[in-house]
């Protein structure tokens, strides 16, 4: 998308130059603006054309009944699907009684702005009426970091070549018409109207909507207020009905003079209160927004994006594509979480309504480990959501026959909403990745607090199923029979790498912090006996490896399935679950998405540098990458192993999966995982960013091995760890450590320790990078930016 002639490459900005029409959907998705509490899809201000209308709170959804051919025990009673709420950026334009709609008249110019560093959506637009008359429109939009529950837009309008009658609509509007996509799973099941009307109220310059929903027994508020500058004589009116309230704004307009409409729109929402205190709880913060006012709003906007951008910028020299999209990345994952309010972040975040707003593993796999090192306090908030899904997880254990709890695969409140057995329940590896990344916060913050409160409850529930999960054989070996690891092409499989690795990783941190604070975990229930199980379990925790092929398995037997005839696949059929039964794709080697790869990277002190190079050489020919979560691991991991220039492709391929709308699905919403890679692949993977686990009673330890591929001159990056900023500059041969402020801290730079101080900065040199010959992906999945294999010869290494 971003390739288009329309869309311009900047540093700090997302550019459009004029509209294109047929990426209208995808373009919303990208210009979404949200702070993870409210979110506003990019559409046009006036409403129409749109691709996809919405307006999204975390949190609200409506439930639907989960239908089977044959029910089962175990499976979920109902679905969940995030709805779109009242929307209250509408500001619909009449001149001279011809309403403003591009398919209409003739748009002379037109430009969006995303600005990075502002944290506002701009707009400016040229248009002429059927009628013939010319006007200039400009628009600027935002949605308060600092005050979670408004938005706000300055909307003007003026003519430019004669007298006007302009008549400007500001709505609140619920339920409205949704477009219908059909055949992707990945897709949200729309529910019509799901919003029933509870009040509604219009007055002066003041609108509200209240409604409920009907099943989920949620209820949402949504007021506004306005403040209008025109000619003297401008007049306005206001008129409610049951799904919309309305402000008309109308006035004579000559060149010169236009008419300005400021809009504040505030949200609330609650399955508890009553209608009389979400009817205040939206008056009262409307109220804030308008005392205030716009450049009240504005400023604090840019005062916060300040601090994130000290705490978390990416500096790329090299190219200015992927400068582009690592900050476009960040602050679209900032603006998923920064107001989460201890609710999960959806996979779309609130920029769409793909996958149904739920969220996934993703959130702690990729999105947390982003936020941990630049906006921790995000973070806290987000392990704060899983812990309010305890309960139902705890509920979801016993159901399954199983001690602790075991976590949603996709959920938005805490309940299971995945259908599908192997593709949901079975992959059991959620609860690690949950237990990592409140152990990883604490690793990085010291949050003593937490970890000795929701942190430690975290790690017990997880630790406890995955006991009961396993068992012992003959020889003690530690088993995890029936589960399916990150790679969803395989499944209910025994002894996932993966799984088992975080596993053991999970059962170690919960008896470690469960020594570190013994009160606390005898009021859990937790005693030596315990803790002495989970660490035989992980001391025996079996690690499958094909000694033949000198390569760990996925799984038990992998490496023994037949391989997928890959030369006989046409590109027309990836991805492939859309194409091929999954019966066809459990039993043959192929992997929709890191899986090993991801393992070697969580759990790096359980590889040789050699099992990783051979690891990685086996399962790249393997990866299709039919999931946008992939890429980003194998640039890690392709970094690592010394293939920079594939490294510096997977890394194209994640940092553009949107811009390019590389899936064909970003008109559902934003990948924010994949988003999240972006970071990912450049600081784990040219910066080389990993963490060992320290034995019990010793720290963990942070590591760089810094390398970059020739496409790039310079990386840097700053990183948050225990109050220290700690900035790593990478060149050619050079790296740069720099400790911003803080104690002193010992870092690892390619295995020899460092020791860093405020007082001055310590420059290493990097070794090069092992000559190895570079792996080779499946026949027409080669990542964005490599040459096609007819443009290259391959240079073949078999595994096999």
């Amino acid at each position: 998308m971003i390739t288009h002639p329309s869309f311009m490459v900047e540093p700090w900005a997302l550019r459009e130059t004029e509209l294109n029409l047929d990426v209208l959907a995808q373009s919303e998705s990208v210009f979404a603006l949200s702070n993870g509490h409210v979110g506003w899809r990019g559409n046009l201000d006036e409403g129409e054309p749109h691709g996809l209308p919405g307006a999204y709170l975390n949190g609200v959804h409506e439930q639907h009944p989960l239908p089977y051919a044959e029910a089962g025990y175990g499976y979920p009673e109902s679905g969940q699907t995030m709805i779109n709420v009242t929307d209250g950026k509408v500001i619909r334009l009449f001149v001279d009684d011809h309403p403003y709609d591009l398919r209409y008249g003739r748009l002379v110019a037109h430009e969006r702005v995303l600005d990075f560093r502002s944290g506002i959506l701009s707009r400016s637009a040229r248009w002429t009426s059927p009628g013939g008359r010319t006007v200039r429109i400009s628009s600027r939009r935002l949605v308060s970091f600092t005050q979670r529950a408004v938005a706000a837009v300055v909307y003007e309008v003026e003519p430019v070549d004669g007298p006007a009658t302009v008549a400007v609509q500001s709505e609140l509007v619920a339920n409205a018409q949704l477009p219908r996509f059909e055949g992707d799973p990945r897709v949200a099941a729309a529910i019509e109207s799901p919003l029933l009307a509870e009040e509604q109220f219009a007055e002066d310059t003041r609108l509200r909507l209240v409604h409920r929903t009907d099943r989920s027994a949620l209820r949402v508020g949504a007021a506004a207020d306005h403040l209008v500058e025109g000619p003297q004589i401008t007049r306005w009116t206001a008129q409610c009905e049951p799904n919309v309230s309305r402000l008309t704004v109308t006035a004579d307009l000559v060149p010169g003079q236009p008419l300005r409409l400021v809009k504040f729109v505030a949200y609330g929402w609650s399955g508890e209160r009553s209608l009389p205190a979400v009817h205040d709880q939206v008056d009262a913060a409307v109220a804030a927004a308008v005392s205030t006012g716009w450049d009240g709003l504005a400023m604090a906007q840019r005062a916060y994006l300040d601090r994130f951008w000290a705490c978390a910028d990416v500096e790329v020299e090299g190219s200015a594509r992927i400068q582009q999209a690592v900050r476009f990345a960040l602050f679209h994952v900032l603006q998923a979480a920064a107001r989460n309010e201890n609710r999960a972040i959806p996979a779309k975040g609130l920029t769409g309504t793909g996958y149904d707003g739920h969220c996934f593993w993703d959130t702690e796999s990729y999105v947390l480990p982003v936020l941990t090192f630049t906006a921790p306090g995000t973070v806290a908030s987000a392990l704060r959501a899983r812990h309010r899904m305890l309960p139902a997880a705890r509920e979801r254990a016993r159901q399954l026959g199983l001690a602790g709890a075991a976590f949603p695969w996709r959920t938005i409140d805490g309940a299971e909403c995945s259908a599908y057995w192997p593709a949901g329940t079975a992959a059991f590896h959620i609860n690690a990745a949950i237990a990592m990344s409140a152990d990883r916060y604490v690793m990085a913050t010291g949050d003593e607090d937490f970890e000795r409160g929701e942190g430690l409850n975290l790690l017990v529930d997880t630790a406890r199923l995955w006991r009961s999960l396993g068992h012992h054989d003959a020889e003690g070996v530690f088993h995890i029979d029936g589960v399916t690891g990150p790679d969803e092409y395989s499944a209910i499989a025994r002894d996932n790498l993966y799984t088992n690795l975080m596993a053991r990783q999970n059962l170690i941190s919960a008896a470690n912090a469960a020594a570190r604070h013994p009160e606390r975990a005898a009021e859990l229930g937790v005693d030596d006996e315990e803790t002495a199980a989970w660490r035989d379990a992980a001391s025996r925790m079996a690690v499958p490896y094909n000694e033949a092929l000198g390569v760990h398995e996925q799984s038990a037997g992998f490496t023994s399935f037949q391989r997928w005839d890959f030369e006989a696949t046409p590109p027309e059929n990836y991805p492939l679950l859309l194409h091929y039964p999954y019966f066809d794709l459990y039993r043959k080697q192929v992997v929709k998405q890191a899986d090993v790869v991801l393992a070697m990277m969580e759990c790096p002190d359980t590889f040789s540098d050699e099992q990783k190079a051979r690891n990685f050489a086996y399962y790249d020919a393997l990866t299709v990458r039919d999931s946008s979560l992939s890429a980003c691991f194998q640039a890690v991991l392709a970094a690592e192993t010394g293939h920079l220039r594939l490294a510096h492709a997977y890394l194209s391929e994640a940092a553009l999966m949107d811009l390019d709308d590389l899936e064909h699905n970003t008109r559902d919403g934003l990948h924010i995982a994949s988003l999240a890679g972006t970071w990912i692949a450049l600081v784990g993977g040219f910066g080389g960013l990993r963490r060992y686990v320290g034995d019990e009673g010793s720290q963990d330890q942070l590591a760089f091995a810094p390398r970059l591929p020739e496409a790039l001159s310079r990386v840097a990056f700053t990183l948050l760890v225990r109050g220290r900023r700690l900035k790593v500059d990478i060149g050619p041969s050079l790296v740069r450590y720099r400790l911003v402020d803080g104690e002193p801290l010992v870092v690892l730079h390619h295995g020899e320790p460092t020791t860093l101080t405020a007082d001055a900065p310590v420059d290493r040199r990097m070794p090069p990078a092992p000559m190895l010959p570079e792996p080779q992906q499946p026949p027409g999945r080669r990542p964005v930016g490599l040459p096609s294999e007819d443009e290259e010869q391959p240079t073949t290494q078999d595994y096999r």
